[in-house]
Parts: structure tokens; C-alpha cells; sequence
């Protein structure tokens, strides 16, 4: 049976176990609420009863309700998502693993509690030491609906022949079952090396690398999961952030580990680590690398300085008299002295004020040294500091300032170019205005980084007194709900910097600015680190890795762990992949030992340009063809809609057409590629977005070129 016919057998079944959960749940429910009802039917019987008959059964009464009450809560409260997972032993029934403990009507167990004892391997198993667990399914459900299913192997000579196993289970299994000791000391190897990573201790920097199809990333949520388990008083109250690439991967993230969901883990895409944004658009390579660069440090800090845009440019105000006056000269003097104080923007009006009301009394001096009346310096200060035009002066020229606001300044080619003066290029420059005359929140995921940049140079804003009470209040909640997690991370306060533990996966593309985004945020957690250099579209890697290690700070452990068996890619696919990158970016030493063969070499047809078109759509068909599960299109960023065009006959759901840039991080069994040159040509780091393209196909690999200069 095929790979998705299997799937979608295996999700009809635990879909039926899921089904008698939810009608367990509903009889629990309908008994707890009939609790409720008989209790307060005892308090209406108390009141005609005697006085020490009437105590005992308020008391009954009250104990009735609140058990009843509380059983309704808990049953409310996880509701949604009910079961995740499920564990198949070697001797012993499945236990499936849920958010709360349920037995049918004869007390056989429905769902086990993830904190029971009983569910404790779904978390701390590992193939080193399986705790008799031969398989470790996850459960992705969406309400009552189960979506999908994804296996992990731990025992694979121990699978029997009619279990099934989805994902990528599925291959360890196969190789498990496989003839000949290689092939079972490769298993060993595999399964030996990322157990070892999963345990790595919490505290420190732990990295991950490896090449494509090492299982880093699954190895890393893994880990995530062990620790949170075993150290849950450590990591669990200040919580882990797990950061990926793009929502692909929080998606992927949540469908294996559906626990990391609930009350201690936020998963966020780079484009998302702001609070309130959602990027998903990326600049082309060049402009990104020049957002991404620390010299935009020195630019935004430039720009926040800078007197904005409808400022006015002259103070003029009457006292007793005699007219006080500040040109564009003094009040850009007067600006400079305010920010060389230091301090955020927006904590600094009342030294703004200060400092304008001390020139102003300056003016009154001049005046009365040219015989003008004679005033108190400090009377003039307290007079003006009065006055309501003074201050409506004050809050145009010294206004609160916001991260996107400031940022769309520098769309202003003038502004830019004051800014960036002998930090960018006129080259640099323009594209980068260009780029920021959006509109609303259509940034892109380095913009990011940029407005999480000027939110620090700013300073938060002046809280009004009705948000500093309700803070007060939401203080006061945190303080009474600081031992129950699902209350406590929901009231986390904006741009939350207290994490315990970080997760980084595709840590190899992150910009410098991105770096000290993360940074922010990782001042007090330990980290894993996800990646393959070998792999990475950042075009300056000592800049990279200087942000990198300001972003650890001072952590006194840093250990890495290398995976070194590819077992995502055949070795005929692979092969080519590494004759594409080897000694043209990367040492031998730095890629992985591909070990499952097909007998499939991946097949290059040569087309003349204008018969590209049917290349791929010929290509295309014949890859739906031949495999059963997803086939992925491949092309240059900036071709991916005319690709779509002609596809756009191909009706099939399992059919997905990406740029080289969004292909990192994927899998499909079957890939086309589309004119390997122009992805080289496309990118800063060239051949490394090839590479990463080459390995994205399981089974079959097709290239359609109209040159041979990729080899």
C-alpha cells in the first residue's frame, strides 16, 4: 500500500479512538453538571431543615458544586487538541497521551495524562533507551478532527510487519528491517548520534549541525521536548521560543510536537518575533544582505536622532512682553545636547523640555542685557514651563515616536541618504527607499529586525494612567497565578525578554541584525542552535557569527554535535548535490554520508530555451506519475509566477511550486528543478542555494536546464 493510502488509513483509525474520547467527555460532562445540579437542590433542601442539620448539608452542598465546578473547568480547559500522542510497547496496549486523564464507564483507560508517570516516555525516550516504546506516534488534531499522524521509531528490529509507520519513521523502520549488518549498524549510528544531542545538558549553547536529511530539526524539537520534561521547573515558568525560518516550520513544529503548544512554548517564524507582525515576504538576496548588516545599526540610530519630518522649525513665544525666539539652528542645537544626554526618545520630553525652557530663559537674559525688563531666570522657567502653548509646541516637535513610523521615514531618499552618510553606498540607498514606500504593515521578514531595532532606540512609549492601572492589576494576577503556567503565559507583557531556552533551526541564514533580535530575547535562556553552514545564504559569515556570539552573551558551556548520515536523500541524488558544492563552498569533511540507494540516477534534460515551457509541464506530469505522495517545482525566486502559469493545469494538491529562497526546510518525494543556473546567479551565496534545492527530493530528482553551467 502507498505512503498516503497508509496515512490516511492510520488517521481513520485513531480518528475512531479519538471519537470515543469526545463521547467520553461528553458523558463526564453531563454527570459533572448533574453533580452540580443535586447540590444545589441539598442547599434548597437545607433551608428547611434544622440548624445542625443545615450546616452539614451546606457543607455537602458546597463540596458538591465545587468538585462539580472544578470538574467542568478541567474538562472545558482541554478541550481542544484532547489527544497528541500515542506509545506502542513491545508487550503491552497502546497508551494513547492527552492533555487530561479519561476512562471509560468500566475504568479502562481512554487517554493517560502527559504528567502521569505512564506518559513520561512519550517525552524522555530515546532510541539509547526506548523505555520499551517501539513506536512513539504524534497526533495532530484540530478540535475533534485528526489531521495528521507522525511516526517515531525507536525499536526499528523490533517493529512487526503489519505495524504500519508514517513519516519519517517510516524510513528508520525500513532500514531497521533491512538484510546485512551495515545496514543495521548504520541504524545504530543514526540513532546513537542524535540521542546523544537530546540529552545534551540544558544549561549553555548546544548546536546542532549537519547536512541536508540529518534529522537536525527533528532532532532539536526532540530535545526541546526531553528538556522541558525533565527540567520543567527549570525552563517551564519562564518559558522556551522556538524560532524557525518560516510558518512551514512552526507548522511542522506543531505537528510533531503538539505538547510545545500549550502553556511554556511559543513558536514564532523570523518574521513573526515582533510582537505584532506576521512578515512573510523577503527582499531579494542583495537588499536583504544590506538590511541585514550591522552598519544599519549606525543608520537607524542616525534616524531616530534626527528632527522628524513635520517638526517645527522655530519656537516664538511672548512673556511679559518681549517676544523669546528659537530658530531651526538653536532648536537642532538643542535637539543634539538632548539625545547626547543618552536615553531612549521617548523617556527624554521632560529633558527636552528642560532644555528649550533653558535657552528660552537664556533669550530673556539677551534681551535684558539690551535693555529689556529684568526677569528672574527661575521664574521665567516656571512661568513658560506653565504655559499650554509651550507645550503644544513640545509635543510636535519632541512627538512619541514608533518602530514602523520612524522606518518609513527613511523612504525619503534625502532622509535616507543623511542617515546612511559614509555607512552605505549610493547603490545601497536607493533600493533600500524604495523598499520602505509600503504602506501599513507590509514589511518584510528583515524589516523585522529593523523595527525590533528602533523599538529599543525609541524606548517604549509614555504609558497613559488607565494603562498603568490596568498593568498594576495584570501584575497582580501574574503574582497570584505565578504556579499555574497557562495563566502566567498568557499574561506575558509585550516583547517578552525572559526565556529560559531558545530554539533556533536554519541558524545559518539569520542576518547580524536578526541575531540581535533573538539576542534581546535570550539574555537570561540557554540555547540550541540548529544548522548547516554549508547550507547558508548569508553572504558575510564573520560579521554573522560576531552578532551570533554577542546574542549568547557571557553562557560558560558551549557544545556541538555534528550528524553526519543522510538518510532524506538517496546517494544518487546526493551525489550530484555534493559534485554541485564540494570544493565551491563546502569541504568534503563538511557533508554527510548519504546511505540509502534507489538505483534512480536523477535525470537532466537539456531544452532550448523556448521549449522550456513543455519541458517542465512534460517533467512535471511524469513525476505525478511515478510517485505517489508530493512532487515540489523548484525555480529562481522571480520565475516562481510564470511557473505557476504553466502549471496551472495541474489540478493536483500534492503539486507545489517554490522559490530556491522558500524551499529550505522542505521535502517532497519527487522534485523538479528549473534552470539550476539562474539560482546560482540569483543569490549571493550561489551554489549553496543550489545545493539546498538538489536536496529537497526523496525519490526522484528532474532538471530541466537550458545550459550546463550549473555543473
Amino acid at each position: 500500500m502507498s505512503e498516503p493510502r497508509v496515512r490516511r488509513a492510520e488517521i481513520a483509525i485513531e480518528q475512531s479512538h479519538v471519537d470515543r474520547v469526545y463521547r467520553r467527555l461528553g458523558e463526564l460532562r453531563s454527570q459533572a453538571e448533574d453533580m452540580r445540579t443535586k447540590g444545589y437542590e441539598i442547599g434548597h433542601g437545607a433551608q428547611r431543615e434544622a440548624v445542625f442539620e443545615q450546616a452539614s448539608m451546606l457543607f455537602e452542598r458546597d463540596m458538591m458544586v465545587n468538585h462539580a465546578n472544578q470538574t467542568l473547568q478541567s474538562l472545558d480547559a482541554e478541550y481542544e487538541g484532547l489527544v497528541f500522542g500515542r506509545l506502542d510497547h513491545t508487550s503491552t496496549e497502546p497508551v494513547y497521551v492527552g492533555r487530561l486523564g479519561i476512562r471509560d464507564a468500566d475504568f479502562e483507560n481512554l487517554v493517560t495524562d502527559w504528567r502521569a508517570p505512564a506518559a513520561a516516555a512519550f517525552y524522555q525516550a530515546t532510541a539509547e533507551a526506548p523505555m520499551d516504546v517501539v513506536r512513539r506516534r504524534v497526533i495532530r488534531c484540530s478540535g475533534q478532527q485528526v489531521l495528521d499522524v507522525d511516526d517515531d521509531v525507536l525499536m526499528p528490529e523490533s517493529v512487526p510487519d503489519d505495524m504500519p509507520v508514517v513519516g519519517e519513521g517510516a524510513l528508520m523502520a525500513a532500514l531497521g528491517r533491512a538484510r546485512g549488518e551495515k545496514m543495521r549498524d548504520i541504524v545504530a549510528t543514526i540513532q546513537k548520534e542524535q540521542d546523544e544531542v537530546i540529552r545534551a545538558p540544558w544549561r549553555g549553547v548546544t548546536e546542532i549541525t549537519g547536512g541536508p536529511g540529518t534529522g537536525k530539526t527533528a532532532v532539536a524539537l526532540h530535545r526541546a521536548a526531553y528538556l522541558l520534561y525533565r527540567y520543567r521547573r527549570q525552563l517551564g515558568g519562564a518559558g522556551v521560543l522556538v524560532v524557525g525560518p518560516s510558518g512551514v516550520f512552526t507548522s511542522y513544529i506543531s505537528r510533531v510536537l503538539p505538547s510545545m503548544g500549550e502553556t511554556n512554548v511559543e513558536l514564532r517564524a523570523l518574521g513573526e518575533v515582533l510582537d505584532g507582525m506576521e512578515a512573510t515576504r523577503h527582499d531579494p538576496a542583495p537588499l536583504a544582505a544590506v538590511k541585514g548588516s550591522l552598519r544599519m545599526r549606525k543608520v537607524l540610530l542616525k534616524a531616530v536622532r534626527a528632527t522628524p519630518p513635520d517638526a517645527p522649525t522655530e519656537l516664538r513665544i511672548v512673556y511679559k512682553g518681549e517676544v523669546l525666539k528659537l530658530g531651526a539652528k538653536e532648536l537642532d542645537k538643542a535637539r543634539k545636547k538632548v539625545h547626547s544626554a543618552g536615553g531612549p526618545p521617548n523617556r527624554s520630553r521632560v529633558r527636552a523640555a528642560e532644555t528649550l525652557l533653558g535657552m528660552l530663559a537664556d533669550k530673556a537674559e539677551e534681551n535684558a542685557a539690551s535693555g529689556g525688563p529684568q526677569l528672574e531666570r527661575a521664574d521665567v522657567i516656571h512661568d513658560l514651563g506653565e504655559r499650554i502653548d509651550f507645550h503644544r509646541f513640545l509635543v510636535t516637535w519632541w512627538p512619541v515616536l514608533y518602530p514602523a513610523q520612524v522606518l518609513r521615514w527613511l523612504a525619503d531618499d534625502d532622509r535616507l541618504a543623511r542617515a546612511a552618510k559614509n555607512v552605505l553606498t549610493a547603490d545601497e540607498i536607493a533600493p533600500l527607499a524604495e523598499s520602505l514606500r509600503g504602506e501599513g504593515d507590509d514589511w518584510t521578514v528583515a524589516d523585522v529586525a529593523l523595527l525590533d531595532e528602533i523599538r529599543v532606540l525609541i524606548g517604549p512609549p509614555p504609558k497613559r494612567r488607565k494603562q498603568r492601572a490596568q498593568e498594576i492589576e495584570l501584575d497582580a494576577e501574574q503574582t497570584r497565578d505565578s504556579d499555574d503556567p497557562a495563566r502566567s503565559r498568557t499574561a506575558r507583557p509585550a516583547h517578552y525578554d525572559e526565556y529560559s531556552h531558545i530554539v533556533v533551526d536554519e541558524s545559518q541564514d539569520l542576518s547580524p541584525m536578526q541575531w540581535r533580535m533573538l539576542g534581546r530575547r535570550g539574555a537570561h535562556a540557554s540555547w540550541t542552535i540548529v544548522g548547516d553552514p554549508v547550507q547558508s545564504s548569508w553572504p558575510d559569515p564573520v560579521e554573522s557569527e560576531q552578532a551570533r556570539t554577542q546574542a549568547f552573551g557571557a553562557k560558560t558551556k558551549h557544545r556541538r554535535y555534528t550528524l553526519r548520515t543522510n538518510y532524506r536523500n538517496s546517494a544518487e541524488i546526493f551525489d550530484l548535490a555534493a559534485r554541485v558544492v564540494s570544493g565551491r563552498g563546502a569541504d568534503d569533511a563538511d557533508l554527510p554520508n548519504a546511505v540509502r540507494t534507489t538505483g534512480l540516477e536523477p535525470e537532466v534534460r537539456t531544452v532550448d530555451a523556448h521549449d522550456r515551457e513543455a519541458a517542465v509541464h512534460s517533467a512535471v506530469k511524469e513525476l505525478l506519475d511515478s510517485v505517489d505522495g508530493t512532487v515540489g517545482v523548484i525555480c529562481a525566486m522571480d520565475r516562481v509566477p510564470e511557473v505557476e502559469r504553466w502549471l496551472a493545469g495541474q489540478s493536483e494538491d500534492r503539486l507545489k511550486v517554490v522559490g530556491s529562497l522558500d524551499s529550505k526546510g522542505l521535502e517532497y518525494d519527487a522534485v523538479a528543478l528549473v534552470e539550476p543556473t539562474e539560482l546560482i546567479t540569483e543569490s549571493l551565496t550561489g551554489r549553496r542555494v543550489l545545493y539546498v534545492a538538489l536536496t529537497r527530493a526523496t525519490q526522484q530528482l528532474t532538471i530541466v536546464a537550458s545550459d550546463d553551467d550549473w555543473r
